[in-house]
């Protein structure tokens, strides 16, 4: 297949005159929409601009390649302008562009055009080829100037093919960009024109779109005297231990190959050692923030799919009570009313579950591969379920009081044991050791380099005991260490924190500081959704409720300012509760270059999930920036807890989001509270968290 076959004449326009990006992008779509490439030209500047919000696909050199894949595609195709006088399309070089091709690619569809596009992006790194390009009069000499060009390439690659057939290759590359359409050929062509100017044999791995083409084999990494790396996303690296590395990154490759070929030809280029950890790329230059980064967001990614799925399920339960009649009438019990709500509740609960051994998992996975793995979930397990409380003492020779206190602890037990126990389990009066997400991200980390670490020290050991490592030391000895950090430090520490809002949100209550009282709940739902303190909040409202009804029932009215005080306390909780997702959603819409294109796909789910009050939804987004997400989910949800607090809005029922606003007292100040909260968190979000491009 040829260029021709995806760029016709009645795709390129010449001597166009642009003010701006968006014009060139309203161009080219037009162009596309006129050959016929397309079936929704909104929805595929939508992929376009999502593209962009990425980094500029203005390469420099005065060329830009937006590219987008859509369902809005109705067939792959190439169409081209030139703009002699440039456009500041934000070019990597900072100049003006004159020369731009926009790729449409279908979703779904075979990536065979690939490899076609991929020839055009080589060819443009000739600088004299893109000057007749600008220069040609009409479309016709255009697309001739490109065939002429087109068959040039393919002869030099045949020539180079049958060569390579005949050398040892010396030098290896292996080139990748996040998209995989442009830059990871455009860097492999930097590479391989500048070797061949130094009279260096290359071979250059592209791990594109379509998959990884050229493909390097053990026995010429074997034979290689140095493998460059022009990646800008994660590559296999295990193949290359004991061989020399240099990192770059395709910008690199693109505009100063020469300087790496000379670097890898100086030989002063480290020997990369596989520890058994992360088997991506690592790039020295990295900051210590982006490598945190980059292990979270492994966590998030594979976490994402447990919140949605599982919040999902959670939701219809709710949902089908609501259809039933139930849901002014559940009361606690509302999502298990009827049978088919109980099994979704308790299929999406369980999946829920999952959400934090999950992330812990594969954050510890990306730091020590697969070694982090057993210990990264054990990590997670024990941050979501909290140290075990132990029921039955008298086992221990001990007893429990009318209290719940332990009692008989110092005569039956003593030293270690006493201490083991009084640390290692959860005393009936030590509130929930439940460290949620947080400790779920610190377990991750912590497993991760517990890993490494004990990989460190096993290095010494004969080799006939590798295979006894993986499945023997490292997990019983990582998840030992992992287990004691948690149960004895992490997790109590929860339970004290636990125990003092407890008491502070009681004594607020009693004092008939409302308002304040509103606020902290709200916040205190939105600082680690559906972990400790999130269910610091929830326990203290379920347990206000408790109150109300026994109050209710010796003869106390509903009007009673203290009754009504515990339903006020639900109120705040419930819309606390909700506005995180609602707000992440919110912000996705009108902040896009804030989120990840993995994120913006979440705005309807996070809608549901939030109209459900299932804070979790907010989860990811957090895990992924917590420094920045965080501060701006609890001052919402406090604006929406004080604010339904001061408004006197009342509700009656645990759970249930929208589903029980018939049990709401005041519902209309009670709607205009979430909105308000969920409006400020999406405000902080744009105002303070980084564009994506620059995390």
């Amino acid at each position: 297949m040829r260029i021709s076959e995806f760029l016709s004449t009645t795709g390129v326009k010449l001597g166009v005159t642009l003010t701006d990006q968006n014009q060139a992008i309203d161009e080219l779509i037009a162009l596309h929409q006129s050959v016929g490439n397309l079936n929704d030209p909104a929805a595929f500047k939508a992929a376009i601009l999502a593209r962009e919000a990425k980094g500029s696909t203005a390469i420099g050199m005065g060329i830009a390649v937006p590219h987008g894949k859509s369902s809005a595609v109705k067939k792959a195709g190439l169409v081209a302008i030139t703009c002699p006088a440039g456009v500041d399309y934000h070019s990597m070089d900072g100049m003006p562009t004159n020369l731009l091709f926009m790729i449409a690619a279908p979703e779904g569809a075979a990536d065979t055009h690939l490899e076609v596009l991929s020839k055009l992006m080589t060819m443009l790194m000739d600088q004299s080829f893109c000057q007749k390009l600008v220069k040609a009069s009409t479309p016709g000499e255009f697309l001739s100037i490109i065939d002429q060009k087109e068959a040039e390439k393919d002869a030099e690659n045949e020539a180079k093919n049958n060569t390579s057939q005949r050398k040892s290759f010396k030098f290896l590359g292996v080139t990748a960009c996040p998209t995989g359409i442009a830059h990871t050929y455009m860097a492999a062509e930097g590479l391989e024109k500048a070797a061949a100017e130094s009279g260096i044999s290359i071979k250059v791995e592209t791990d594109g779109s379509g998959g990884v083409k050229n493909a390097l084999t053990s026995a010429e990494i074997a034979e290689a005297d140095c493998i460059i790396l022009a990646c800008d996303r994660n590559v296999e690296m295990a193949r290359f231990d004991g061989k020399k590395v240099l990192n770059a990154s395709t910008a690199n490759a693109i505009h100063n190959p020469q300087e790496l070929i000379q670097k890898a030809l100086n030989g002063n280029i480290p020997v990369y050692h596989h520890t058994g950890g992360n088997t991506m790329k690592e790039d020295t230059n990295t900051s210590v923030g982006h490598t945190i980064y980059k292990h979270l967001m492994s966590g998030v990614s594979h976490m994402l799919p447990f919140v949605i799925g599982g919040g999902i399920l959670v939701a219809l339960a709710f949902l089908v009570d609501t259809i039933c009649g139930y849901g002014a009438t559940g009361g606690g019990n509302f999502g298990n009313c009827t049978p088919l709500a109980s099994f979704l509740k308790n299929v999406g609960g369980t999946i829920m579950g999952l959400m934090v051994p999950v992330l812990a998992g594969y954050i510890a996975y990306s730091i020590a591969d697969r070694p982090g793995l057993a210990v990264g979930f054990a990590g997670g397990l024990l941050a979501a379920n909290g140290n075990a409380l132990v029921t039955n003492f008298s086992v221990w020779g001990g007893s429990v009081d009318d209290s719940g206190a332990w009692s008989g602890l110092s005569q039956s037990l003593g030293g270690f044991s006493k201490f083991v126990a009084n640390f290692g389990f959860a005393n009936p009066n030590s509130g929930n050791t439940v460290s949620g997400f947080l400790g779920g991200i610190a377990a991750g980390f912590l497993a991760g380099y517990v890993v490494l670490l004990l990989q460190k020290l096993c290095s010494g050991m004969p080799k006939s005991m590798d295979g006894v490592k993986p499945m023997l030391i490292y997990p019983v000895v990582g998840i030992f260490i992992v287990g004691v950090i948690m149960c004895f430090i992490l997790n109590p520490l929860i339970g004290l924190v636990n125990t003092g809002l407890s008491a502070m949100l009681t004594a607020l209550s009693t004092a008939g500081m409302l308002a304040l009282m509103g606020l902290i709940l709200g916040a205190m739902m939105a600082i680690d959704m559906g972990g400790p303190i999130n269910k610091a909040a929830y326990v203290f409202g379920t347990g206000a409720l408790a109150q109300a009804a026994a109050m209710v029932a010796k003869g106390t009215p509903n009007s009673n300012p203290a009754v009504q005080a515990c339903y006020i306390a639900m109120a705040s909780i419930m819309v606390g509760g909700m506005v995180p997702p609602l707000g992440i959603a919110l912000a996705c819409k009108f902040f896009p270059k804030k989120f990840t294109e993995a994120e913006r796909s979440t705005v309807v789910t996070n809608v549901v999930m939030a109209c459900s009050f299932i804070t979790e939804g907010a989860i990811p987004f957090a895990a992924a920036d917590p420094l920045h997400v965080i501060p701006c989910t609890l001052v919402g949800a406090g604006v929406a807890g004080f604010l339904s607090a001061l408004f006197k809005c009342t509700l009656m029922a645990p759970h249930g989001g929208i589903f029980v606003f018939a049990t709401v007292g005041n519902p209309l100040m009670y709607i205009v509270s979430w909105l308000i909260g969920s409006a400020v968190t999406c405000f902080m979000l744009g105002m303070i968290k980084k564009d994506v491009d620059k995390m």
